[in-house]
């Protein structure tokens, strides 16, 4: 029998295939005016799109034919020489990046509707993703699971995002800081949280729940720091 922990990627990349079938279409554009690469709503929605990829690099296959080789390069980073006795539940990996791409990028996409900053505020994850690949490769010079897409999808999509919050919405660099800035917290307290468990203080199952909440939390960090105040 094939276990959720495994088959979930490939899942993604099937949910990849008809997202960008309706991105070719006009049901997830919030503007019909303008283009939909001025659009930060169908931004947003591509952004789930090029996160999906990325995950399959990540847990299904990666650039080298590795099949679910992340958790292995994080175990290798956190101090674990072998996969099979790495003390990372696998139950982690499968949280974290179904609250970060599946629940996250269509409710960041929805809310975007009425507040673009939080459209904006899904470019969070990918942008500083983007650094926790690109980093490690560039101090160990080799290759990590992500890498690729990190590189030619998260990179160019989250820096057009960026500019267009900027140009068409005028959201200001208030709201390009503060997204990243919530991605930062993101990632800090997802690191935070699976130290803590490593060290017996606390349980897989407060771990997961982190990792279901934090996305939220970064989306409130966007929002309270874009929100208008009274005159």
């Amino acid at each position: 029998m094939l276990s959720f922990t495994y088959v979930w990627p490939y899942m993604g990349m099937g949910a990849a295939l008809l997202l960008a079938l309706l991105l070719m279409t006009d049901l997830l554009r919030s503007d019909r005016s303008v283009s939909r690469w001025r659009d930060l709503v169908w931004l947003a929605w591509a952004g789930m799109l090029v996160y999906l990829v990325h995950q399959f690099e990540e847990h299904g296959i990666d650039a080298e034919g590795s099949h679910y080789a992340f958790r292995g390069f994080l175990c290798t980073n956190l101090g674990f020489t072998d996969p099979k006795t790495c003390l990372i539940p696998y139950s982690f990996i499968t949280s974290v990046n179904v609250a970060a791409v599946w629940l996250a990028g269509p409710a960041a996409a929805l809310l975007g509707r009425r507040w673009p900053a939080l459209a904006l505020s899904y470019f969070s994850i990918p942008f500083v993703n983007l650094f926790a690949h690109v980093g490690p490769s560039l101090a160990k010079g080799a290759y990590n699971p992500g890498e690729a897409t990190a590189i030619v999808l998260f990179l160019p999509l989250s820096l057009w995002a960026f500019r267009v919050a900027l140009g068409r919405y005028r959201l200001g660099w208030r709201a390009v800081i503060a997204t990243v800035v919530a991605g930062i917290v993101l990632h800090a307290i997802l690191m935070g949280s699976l130290i803590a468990f490593l060290r017996g203080l606390i349980g897989s199952d407060v771990l997961n729940v982190i990792q279901y909440l934090n996305p939220a939390i970064a989306g409130l960090i966007v929002y309270l720091a874009t929100r208008r105040r009274p005159a």
